[in-house]
């Protein structure tokens, strides 16, 4: 049971982080180093969520 709380926690924060990129990117001057670390965090959760997924 914890691992799937621990999924579903992993893909709210997926959600979340996928938000902030999205809401950067609209800005008239989206931060480039802002974008590059939110897009490293969220490629760390889709692979801890993958890894979850597989056993």
């Amino acid at each position: 049971m914890a691992g799937m709380h621990s999924l579903d926690h992993l893909k709210a924060k997926h959600a979340d982080l996928e938000h902030e990129l999205e809401t950067e990117n609209r800005r008239p001057h989206p931060d480039d180093q802002l974008i590059a670390d939110l897009k490293r965090q969220k490629l760390k959760v889709k692979d801890e969520i993958a890894e979850i997924t597989r056993h």
